[in-house]
């Protein structure tokens, strides 16, 4: 069983085939956000290398959100039309569950976050147990503040994603002597944890059909939010 696997939803592209117990091929490129002159390149010298064809592939999953709205649209677009062209199923991942998933058995609470503007971050609060990882508080935009708060009752706290870093020293100030940051390697999405994500989602069966598809924002573009401060003032 092959699984190719997509995150767009960051400045980092990144693309991944996983057989079960091995991956057999991974990109990452964390530059610019060029995702959609990127993306397919990737995708395609991965497989010509790994001489692996595209109807080989029986599962294609691809990040679905929180994260950037024209990232997800790429990787969410991208996955469909693969998938399309070989009539596959697809699993959509979230954004913190497989920045989570970075860190294989961390002790302690895993808390994933992902800048996003105005002093707030798209975060959860996951936690390994017996090898699973259970979902503590689902994914959720959160001003930093308030996370700061929800933290504060847990001891040992792992922090990853670039929301980590650029609030690095509120959370040492607030919570110094509970955290661990991750190192460079898993602080980033990584195509290869959401491929790993997704053999748990197949084990689950759930798996969709290509055209269910879609970006799971969590908040409104800044289009939409304009829009509404027009028409509501």
């Amino acid at each position: 069983m092959l699984v190719l696997a997509v995150d767009t939803s960051s400045v980092v592209a990144t693309c991944a085939i996983l057989e079960k117990d091995r991956l057999v091929a991974e990109r990452v490129l964390n530059n610019k956000m060029t995702h959609s002159q990127t993306l397919m390149p990737m995708i395609e010298d991965m497989m010509l290398e790994s001489q692996i064809e595209l109807n080989q592939i029986d599962y294609f999953a691809v990040v679905t959100g929180p994260g950037s709205f024209t990232g997800l649209r790429i990787g969410v677009a991208t996955v469909k039309a693969l998938a399309h062209g070989v009539q596959k199923p697809v699993i959509g991942v979230p954004s913190m569950e497989a920045l989570a998933y970075n860190l294989y058995c961390a002790e302690g609470i895993i808390v994933p976050m992902m800048d996003a503007r105005r002093d707030r971050v798209f975060t959860g609060i996951y936690k390994w147990e017996n090898g699973e990882l259970h979902t503590i508080m689902d994914q959720d935009v959160l001003e930093i503040d308030i996370l700061i708060e929800k933290l504060k009752e847990y001891d040992k706290i792992w922090l990853c994603g670039d929301g980590s870093i650029k609030f690095k020293d509120r959370f040492v100030e607030s919570l110094n002597g509970k955290l661990k940051f991750a190192n460079v390697s898993c602080n980033m999405p990584r195509a290869s944890v959401v491929g790993e994500a997704a053999f748990k989602r197949i084990e689950e069966n759930k798996i969709q059909n290509y055209l269910e598809l879609v970006p799971d924002y969590l908040r409104k573009s800044q289009a939409e939010r304009e829009y509404d401060e027009r028409n509501n003032n």
